[in-house]
């Protein structure tokens, strides 16, 4: 109950109506309001003007893919950055890996971590936060480290081996109908322990039932595939019986363990130069979620260092604030969000963002660009996005540098650029953080 709370009255209703009514700048608001959406209005195309798409470092990539209505970027991310090394070792002209084949096995562990999450949790009670959080389900997001897990373990493909399904371009339903079930099987689980029951058996017949399940969905998986193709001389290839990770080892041949997660979360829980992982989080069983959180300086001198010497940046940020989808452009001044609405102040810093919840990650891109300004500091930054061409200029963004500090949480940086003190600090064991932190939410 909230015994001392006050509520709205009729007087502050009419006070509040006046002074609305007296606001003709208001009524001006009002006016264009409903005729238009509040990116649109708010849009300022002297600010905008300044967001250039030259940069004095760039890396060109090969064309934009298209996550569609999938909560996959993270995986398109990654495999955004591994299709260029196919591409170079192969001459080609262009190409794609399966984000299918990805998904699938994303899919197939998450619902193993689920279950086994549920059988850890076992003790706790119906309404205890940690099991309400485990209970939430699984879902498409993730982050660098669960992609690397999935691709040490299963490999990948190229798309044409295993193509987009309905179900994996467009995830809504079957996400809702396997978190359903998921929530069944719990009850199930957690009732054979409190009965002193082993439930492996039982889980094993679970995991038979998803697995049927997301061949009917997304197609079954391959385990052995040609790789044919013609390169850029038109000259025909065929590689014979390849499995995923052979075909990994020997057409991207990128060793994931060089690089790390590098991390800016300036609040007073994460110390700068340690190292965190967050609990219940992930998908492959025995796979690690690690951090080195970083001030943003650092991380922005380890991003450009990385393409100064032409190598792309995985990245997770939130795009949900201050960007125009269709123009692609993110930057705070761009957008006069408080004027339209009257004047609001809507100021906050990074620390109070992550610790009000007004802020995280939510999705992952690819850093392919940034310019350096007379001093040799970034001042605004190129990203490869996975929306398709129609997004943005053909598919690719500009984010100015003030948007970059605000909304940027994690950069993957390649461990040859840390210095020594970051690299022992990896080798620590992390600070645990629980499973709400924002530094565990999933792009």
């Amino acid at each position: 109950m909230l015994n001392h709370a006050k509520p709205i009255t009729t007087e502050m209703i009419d006070s509040f109506r006046r002074k609305y009514e007296a606001d003709e700048f208001a009524k001006t608001l009002t006016a264009t309001a409903s005729g238009a959406d509040f990116a649109t209005i708010s849009y300022d195309p002297v600010k905008a003007a300044k967001m250039q798409r030259t940069f004095s470092i760039e890396i060109k990539t090969t064309g934009i893919t298209n996550q569609k209505q999938s909560g996959r970027c993270w995986l398109f991310a990654s495999m955004n950055l591994m299709r260029e090394a196919v591409i170079k070792k192969c001459n080609l002209e262009r190409f794609e890996l399966s984000g299918n084949y990805f998904a699938f096995w994303d899919k197939f562990e998450k619902i193993n971590f689920f279950l086994e999450s549920v059988i850890d949790a076992a003790d706790l009670p119906v309404g205890d936060r940690t099991l309400d959080w485990i209970l939430g389900g699984i879902g498409d997001g993730g982050q660098w480290d669960m992609m690397v897990s999935v691709v040490k373990k299963y490999g990948i493909v190229p798309a044409s081996v295993m193509p987009e399904t309905a179900a994996s371009a467009g995830t809504r339903y079957f996400s809702h109908y396997m978190n359903m079930h998921l929530r069944k099987d719990a009850i199930e689980l957690r009732k054979l322990i409190a009965e002193g029951a082993d439930p492996s058996a039982r889980k094993e017949e679970m995991l038979s039932d998803y697995f049927r399940a997301l061949c009917i969905s997304f197609g079954e998986p391959p385990v052995e595939f040609a790789f044919e193709y013609r390169d850029k001389d038109d000259e025909y290839h065929a590689d014979y019986h390849l499995t995923p990770q052979a075909f990994y080892e020997k057409y991207v041949g990128i060793d994931l363990s060089d690089y790390v997660s590098v991390i800016n979360a300036p609040t007073k829980d994460k110390p700068f130069g340690k190292t965190y992982t967050v609990k219940y989080l992930g998908n492959v069983i025995g796979g690690e979620i690690r951090y080195l959180n970083l001030p943003m300086e650092d991380l922005k001198a380890l991003t450009v260092q990385q393409m100064k010497d032409g190598e792309l940046v995985w990245f997770g940020s939130d795009c949900g604030k201050y960007g125009d989808r269709k123009g692609g452009i993110w930057d705070p001044e761009s957008f006069r969000i408080g004027e339209i609405f009257g004047g609001m102040d809507f100021s906050l810093t990074k620390e109070e963002r992550l610790d009000y919840r007004d802020s995280a990650m939510n999705h992952a891109m690819v850093l392919c660009g940034v310019n350096l300004d007379e001093n040799g500091k970034p001042n605004r930054w190129k990203i490869e996005n996975s929306w398709g061409e129609d997004a943005g200029e053909k598919g690719y963004y500009v984010a100015s540098d003030a948007w970059f500090d605000a909304f940027t949480y994690q950069v993957i940086i390649n461990k040859k650029y840390l210095k020594d003190e970051w690299k022992k600090a990896l080798l620590e064991d992390p600070i645990e953080l629980e499973p709400w932190d924002p530094m565990g939410t999933l792009a």
